[in-house]
Order: structure tokens, then sequence, then C-alpha cells
């Protein structure tokens, strides 16, 4: 069988399709968690909790100001906005009540709930124990009235089965002295988990694949050979390779992958940025995301890691770093002694593509044209953190094992 794509939920799959004593070729065309991969930059949260879709009731109220303010906390690029629309539509539709968000949130959880578990057996595996960490997470407030504007998601998250406990200010300044005093409330969600270096902790599950017998080839997938609803061959740019299933786990390039498998699905890069400053010296003592700026700044082996931002614009469009500008301002706001500290002034800047469906769920699932095709990508926010189950579970559909868990709402056939 053949894997495409060696990123977090491509490499998991390899090891999980190994495990079940499958012969695996992984096709990847870069590095494995290289700079170019979407798993190298992101924020390293392993958030059991995040199984809340990005669009929620109301979310319609603020398209405006997504197009008025291009370096809002989501913003929308107008030459894009023409063929962004129909998935924009489809993004504000499904979080439109109370009750779709539930739904969102409850088949989330089922991929999400145990993931540092997951991440830590894989990384042990894998010889990089110390990457994975599980030392809850933040959620950091200025006041009450502004938990309360989240407090539908919290609510959602309650009934999935998430608990966490409330910091008060006082509690919050002995925990987090570095953190801004306007911070007056936090919350902390002691079960989630954090990577200290995606990147790294990718490159060590694809050498684990390796290791374990995989074959990987340095090509980029174009096509499939599907004849009589069997695949019997991955088309690449340099030649056929035959194969009696596969699985397309190519993260925001997936489309094109699908539709060739028969299955059209409205997939869309949600553009990321990071910052992290090397020389910081003060920082969280916890993973935190702060409210009011919508990101996430913890520390990574290589310093203080700032990430966040959401930008509508495609895959071939530069970057904007005014957006990772931002994000450093902030940082240094959330951290007022980091705008003073010596050698905590420069700081590296990075651009991803988060692949994402409209509805905030993930494809997982067998191809329209062909069973022995699976899906495997589009999970948004969560991508690390679902790689670990969704690549047990892909790796179950490969097999022709009974998935452990209930593929329905993630079945790729969702979209017609």
């Amino acid at each position: 069988m053949v894997v495409i794509g060696a990123g977090a939920v491509g490499s998991a799959t390899a090891i999980e399709a190994l495990r079940a004593g499958l012969r695996v070729t992984v096709i990847e065309p870069g590095e494995p968690g290289g700079p170019q991969a979407t798993s190298y930059g992101n924020a390293g949260w392993l958030s059991s909790h995040s199984v809340i879709p990005p669009a929620l009731p109301g979310a319609w109220r603020k398209v405006p100001g997504w197009l008025a303010d291009p370096l809002g906390p989501l913003a929308v690029r107008w030459r894009y906005l023409p063929r962004a629309m129909p998935w924009l539509l489809r993004y504000l539709a499904s979080g439109w009540t109370e009750a779709r968000v539930q739904r969102t949130a409850d088949a989330l959880r089922t991929l999400l709930a145990d993931a540092p578990a997951l991440h830590a057996q894989l990384a042990a595996e894998a010889g990089v124990p110390q990457l994975i960490e599980q030392r809850g997470l933040l959620h950091a407030y200025r006041s009450r009235a502004e938990f309360e504007g989240d407090a539908l998601g919290w609510r959602v998250r309650q009934r999935t089965g998430v608990r966490w406990e409330a910091w008060s200010a006082d509690e919050l300044r002995r925990r987090e002295p570095d953190l801004d005093a306007r911070y007056t409330l936090g919350i902390f969600v002691p079960e989630a988990g954090h990577c200290r270096n995606p990147g790294a902790y990718v490159a060590a599950l694809a050498q684990h694949a390796l290791a374990s017998g995989s074959e990987r080839l340095a090509t980029r997938a174009t096509g499939f050979r599907i004849e009589g609803g069997r695949l019997r061959a991955v088309r690449t740019e340099t030649g056929e390779i035959a194969c009696d299933a596969a699985a397309i786990c190519a993260g925001a390039r997936s489309g094109p992958l699908a539709a060739a498998a028969g299955s059209a699905v409205p997939l869309e890069s949600e553009r990321g940025y990071h910052v992290v400053v090397e020389g910081a010296t003060v920082g969280p003592r916890t993973p935190v995301m702060v409210a009011d700026g919508k990101l996430i700044a913890h520390w990574m082996d290589g310093g203080l890691r700032a990430a966040g931002q959401v930008e509508i614009g495609g895959l071939d469009a530069g970057p904007d770093w005014r957006r990772a500008e931002i994000l450093h301002r902030h940082l240094q706001s959330m951290f007022p002694a980091l705008a003073g500290a010596e050698g905590a002034v420069a700081a590296k800047q990075w651009l991803g593509h988060r692949p994402s469906m409209p509805d905030g769920l993930p494809c997982i699932g067998a191809s329209a044209a062909s069973a022995d095709g699976v899906l495997a990508f589009g999970h948004g926010h969560v991508g690390l953190c679902g790689s670990a189950r969704t690549g047990r579970l892909a790796a179950q559909l490969l097999a022709g094992s009974v998935p452990e868990t209930p593929l329905e709402p993630f079945d790729p056939k969702r979209f017609g």
C-alpha cells in the first residue's frame, strides 16, 4: 500500500499500517518535518479539548470585519474571495446553531480525547519521548465578561467530558508571574499536552516508519489508476507505483488527489503564522492562549513561540509578514518584560497551511471511486493533535478492519 504524505497524519498512518502487517511505501516530495511542512510551525498544542468548530452562531456578523481588516485574527484576501465564497458559506452554516456545534464537538472528541497519551506512546517508540509533555493548557481572559463571550464553547466542551479549573486573578499571578496583569481569569485544562518541537517530532515519526520497514520515495503523487472500482497504482511525477491500497494524507494539498479518487471535497487552507523569539528569558509557565489576541504562546526547543492568525488566501499567495509582526507585538504585550529583554528583539517568522474543511471535521474514510483509497486529511487547527488517532483509523481501513471509532461524522461522502 501507499501513503501519500509524510506529515503528522501520514507518518502516523504509515506506522500503524506497518503495525497491522501491511507493506508500506510513503510518497513525500519534501523533507518530513521540514519548514515547508504544516506541522513544523504549528503551536504544538495537543489540545484534547479543541472540539469547537471555527464558526459559531452569529459568526456571519463578523464577515464585514474579516474583509475590512487584512491584519485581524481572521482575514480574507479580497482577490481570493470569489474562490473562497462557497467554502465560507458552508463554514458559516456549520456553526449556525448550538446543536450543530455540539454534534461537531462530540465527533471531534472521539479523535482527540486521549491524544496526549497516544502521542506519548508514538514519541517513545520513535525515540523522542522528551518532545511530548502533558502539563495542561491555559486560556487567559481579561475579565469575567470576556470569558462569558466564550461561554458557549465551554458549555459545549463540558458536555463532551472536558473538565477544567478556574484560576482567580491572584492564582493566575502566582502561577504565571510574567503574564500581563490585564489578564484576571484563567481556565486551566489539566488533561491537555503539547509538543516541544513539532517539526522534529514529525521527522522522528517518519524515520521510525522507515526503520520499521517502510520505503519512502521523494516524488509527488499526481493521481491514480483505478480499474473496475479497484485501485491499481498511484501515479507520480516519476511514474506509477503499483499498489492495492492508498491513503491520501497530503494535508492542504490533498484536494486534487481526492478529486482524482472520485471525492471532490471543499478543502481550503487556513493560513497560519508564527514567530519564535530565540533569546527570550521570560514567558509562560504553562502553554497559554489569550482571548484578546487569539494566539498561543509557549516554549519550544528553539525559543518562545507565538502562533495563530487565520488568513484565507489560498496556497499560492505570498506571505503577509505584517501578520507575524502583529504576533510578535502581542507576545510582548502579554509578557511586558519581554519587550525590554536583551536578546529577545529578533524573531523568526513562518507561514504554513492548515488543511481545513468548512464544517470543522476532517475527512476520514473511503474514496468514492474505490474503497481501496482512503482519505485522511482536513483537520484544520487540530492536525497534530488528531494525527495519532487518525493514523490508527486510516490503517484499520486500509487493512480491512472495523475502525475503533465510528467514522460516519468524518465520511467524505457528507459533501455529496
